[in-house]
């Protein structure tokens, strides 16, 4: 009798696991981008050497199984040249919410009239990244007045990159990047002029810890995502600062994000950085991969309902 009990324990324990595997996860940074578009095709992951796929083909469909084997339900997806994004869409209608990356290293400006047709067309759901940073600019610069105004107008996400750039941009790509416009809190004056914007600041602006819990008790309206920190830094730095926002009670607006470009792996590593804090409680941890990002984006509760329906 006892082995008999024991084994229902375990089968009831290894349910249990399994059920936690599959609860549902919301990507707030998704990236579709053309092999080849920043980095030669093959080109190592600078944080573990794996080389990235060899074809858009192949990309997408490593990105896509990463995401099914996560229980991934909703990713929200920028990249330039936006058909990029489009295409993705189109093959992953349920799960792909369209964004367009504005600025960046390569400059694009997209017209405003073309994305509030795209919005029309239900081909976009969100504006951001806003890679401003890389442009010498931030959030409350004139160069962004006319995307927020329009994010504010057709009531969509704005996320913009507030944090680390891969090191040397100013002296590669981007002249015009400066580490100081990483710095949280330059930009509260665009969220002054646009108190009703939904705005989520990407990588929980790292490395501006003080500063981010600055601006996250000053503007109870902002979110922030845990993008690419959770993979590209050291797993003892990333919980140190983790910590803190937790500490500092705001993991009710912490959302999970991979910023995944060009190698499909870093979804699973990102998820595995939150999943190791052991100062997360599970609810901590259910808030961050999903309940935040559900609030965030406003879902109802049938949707809700139909991503815990695996």
């Amino acid at each position: 009798m006892k082995s008999i009990a024991a084994c229902i324990l375990l089968f009831m324990t290894v349910q249990s696991l399994n059920a936690q595997d599959r609860q549902p996860i919301i990507d707030m940074h998704l990236h579709a981008y053309p092999v080849g578009h920043f980095w030669p095709a093959g080109a190592p992951n600078p944080a573990t050497g794996v080389p990235s796929p060899e074809s858009d083909d192949e990309l997408f469909r490593q990105t896509q199984k990463a995401m099914d084997r996560h229980n991934i339900v909703l990713a929200v997806t920028s990249g330039y040249p936006y058909e990029v994004v489009l295409d993705w869409t189109k093959r992953d209608p349920k799960r792909i919410i369209p964004s367009p990356y504005i600025g960046g290293s390569r400059g694009y400006w997209p017209d405003i009239d073309s994305l509030r047709q795209f919005h029309q067309n239900g081909e976009l759901g969100a504006i951001g990244e806003l890679g401003l940073q890389y442009q010498g600019l931030t959030l409350s610069s004139p160069e962004a007045e006319p995307y927020l105004s329009l994010a504010e107008e057709l009531d969509v996400p704005v996320g913009v990159h507030v944090g680390p750039s891969p090191p040397g941009a100013t002296y590669d790509c981007c002249p015009d990047f400066r580490a100081a416009h990483a710095n949280p809190l330059l930009i509260e004056e665009a969220l002054a002029r646009h108190p009703d914007l939904r705005v989520y600041i990407m990588h929980a602006g790292y490395p501006f810890i003080d500063e981010t819990i600055a601006l996250l008790h000053a503007h109870p309206q902002v979110y922030a995502d845990l993008a690419v920190i959770n993979w590209v830094i050291p797993r003892d730095e990333f919980h140190y600062y983790l910590k803190r926002l937790v500490q500092a009670g705001f993991h009710e607006r912490l959302m999970f994000g991979s910023d995944q470009m060009f190698w499909p792996e870093t979804i699973e590593t990102g998820i595995e950085s939150i999943k190791t804090a052991d100062f997360l409680t599970t609810e901590q941890k259910r808030d961050i991969f999903y309940n935040n990002a559900a609030r965030f984006l406003r879902l109802s509760q049938e949707e809700i309902a139909r991503h815990y329906n695996y």
